[in-house]
């Protein structure tokens, strides 16, 4: 008699590599990432998720079904052609967009919050930050991912690189 219990943790534990002679990504209908495997099946949107975002953009993908099921994870992407690497890397910026603050313009403090007025390379932009909570996070010696209260992602590659008053002001929000 099986047990259940085993074959379902089995199911849970094992980890299914997406390699390139076995899986083909492509645009679907929609403009929304694609995905079939060679044993047949197919997925007519797949959303991708990285391990490790911030250390190691390019290996470790989760692909996941529309219902957030994985289907298997990319080890790397440099073992696919260049044409799917664009297209999973493409895919991967829109969910990791996080435009890089290149000079701040001010930082206002006001009742546990921050107002942010910055350049990114992305243009100027402006967001609210609630004071703690995680909403500054330092990745590294210098790197700092900034979360606005909208959930937003903004980086600051080297916040020691910024103008004087507004390093202290980072680094006294960490």
């Amino acid at each position: 008699m099986r047990d259940d219990s085993t074959q379902s943790l089995r199911e849970y534990v094992e980890i299914r590599y997406l390699r390139p002679a076995e899986c083909r990504f492509e645009r679907g209908r929609g403009g929304f990432l694609s995905l079939e495997l060679d044993t047949g099946e197919k997925y007519e949107r797949v959303n991708l998720h990285r391990a490790f975002p911030l250390s190691d953009c390019d290996s470790y993908i989760s692909v996941r079904d529309s219902e957030s099921k994985e289907i298997g994870i990319i080890e790397s992407l440099r073992e696919f052609d260049e044409a799917t690497r664009r297209l999973i890397t493409e895919e991967l910026d829109r969910r990791y967009f996080a435009p890089v603050i290149t000079s701040i313009r001010s930082i206002e403090e006001e009742f546990g919050y921050s107002y942010w007025d910055v350049m990114t390379n992305a243009g100027p932009r402006r967001f609210t930050v609630r004071r703690g909570h995680g909403s500054l996070l330092q990745i590294g010696d210098a790197r700092v991912l900034v979360v606005d209260v909208d959930g937003n992602r903004f980086e600051i590659e080297d916040y020691t690189k910024l103008q004087s008053r507004h390093s202290r002001l980072v680094e006294s929000l960490l």
